[in-house]
């Protein structure tokens, strides 16, 4: 098979890459892979790379796995892609992500390796994956600049450490690092298609950023109000509640009739943080949850037949969708969406795509 997928809960590093190593035989030219951060990062690392010597080994940290139609913890989960299925692969580790320069000199590499201009390369051949250090706060940056400086679509997700919120890894090439992404730039041998699906439908109050601190990824005012006060009319609350309707009731930068979600985080004064920048005169809507298992359902389903079936899917999955998931004991059934469809993801600190984005599944699926 060109697409391999394997998965081990074993908790010992060793032990785990060399179960996953066997399961995935078809000599893979990359394997990209999640793991929990249970493991230690350095010995998961090393050992992946070790269990595929002649490979491209990319992949990072999580909160939570995915794979053989089910919602993991504590995994290692990894997809296996031969010669037949990537007819070329390129890795750029950018280190410092939020220090300006770090992307445009991670391309110009690219630019050198390829010979040719990243904005001159067939965006019908090529697609990129993003791994961010999902507590470095520098999503934005990255995704600013990669949609600057190049036409092919970059996808993927922020790595997470199981909500302990302390230190996240990505990993290449046997090392992990933090403070750091990882810009995975493929050939694909085949067709491939991005999909992304949300869960939400805007409910026609719109709010207006008047101040924002960016840096710190937080609202001062929405509507010339404080933005708790004004968030909380909109979704129709008291204000002291603001921060239960956060789940059900995100904002939404409307692209085309569809949302970008920005979640907010937590109320703090008057003021609202946020998961993702939320920058001065954006008008967002505000948005209210749907049943995420059917949108997801429909969305792939339609995908996969526009396709004509689908070799492999990797997603990136919202820890809010997860955590969702699970309250409404929905969590078993969305893994099983994906039960006869070879798919590899994990639960992120946030997904990539045109941007940085919320509450959200981004998927690359491979012909």
């Amino acid at each position: 098979m060109k697409i391999q997928t394997a998965y081990s809960p074993l908790p010992e590093a060793a032990e785990a890459a060399a179960a996953i190593g066997r399961e995935i035989s078809n000599s893979p030219r990359l394997v990209v892979f999640f793991a929990s951060s249970r493991h230690e990062p350095a010995a998961i690392a090393r050992a992946m790379q070790a269990a595929f010597p002649d490979a491209t080994v990319v992949g990072c940290t999580t909160a939570g796995e995915i794979a053989a139609g089910r919602m993991l913890k504590g995994s290692v989960v990894a997809m296996g892609f031969s010669a037949e299925a990537i007819a070329g692969v390129q890795v750029q580790l950018v280190r410092h992500p939020a220090t300006p320069g770090q992307v445009d000199a991670a391309l110009a590499r690219f630019e050198d390796q390829l010979g040719v201009r990243m904005n001159d390369l067939d965006h019908t051949r090529y697609v990129g994956l993003v791994l961010i250090d999902g507590l470095s706060r520098s999503e934005e940056r990255v995704m600013d600049r990669l949609g600057d400086l190049t036409n092919v679509a970059f996808i993927g997700g922020s790595a997470g450490d199981d909500l302990k919120f302390e230190r996240t890894h990505v990993f290449s090439g046997g090392e992990a690092h933090t403070d750091a992404a990882l810009l995975v730039l493929l050939e694909p041998a085949a067709p491939f298609e991005i999909l992304k699906t949300q869960s939400f439908e805007a409910l026609g109050a719109t709010l207006q950023v008047s101040e924002a601190d960016a840096e710190q990824r937080e609202v001062v005012s929405f509507n010339g109000k404080p933005a708790c006060q004004a968030y909380a009319e909109a979704v129709g609350v008291a204000p002291e509640a603001a921060s239960e309707a956060f789940m059900r009731n995100p904002v939404g930068l409307m692209v085309g009739g569809e949302p970008f979600v920005r979640s907010p985080q937590q109320v703090k004064g008057d003021r609202m943080a946020f998961y993702c920048n939320v920058l001065e005169g954006m008008e967002l809507q505000v948005l209210r949850s749907g049943p995420i298992v059917a949108d997801t359902r429909a969305a792939l389903a339609g995908k996969v037949a526009e396709m004509g079936g689908v070799a492999g899917v990797l997603n990136f999955n919202c820890i809010l969708r997860t955590l969702d998931l699970e309250a409404k004991g929905e969590a078993d059934a969305y893994g099983a969406l994906f039960a006869d469809v070879p798919t590899v993801g994990f639960s992120t600190y946030g997904e990539a795509y045109l941007g940085h984005i919320n509450q959200t599944a981004t998927m690359l699926l491979f012909r």
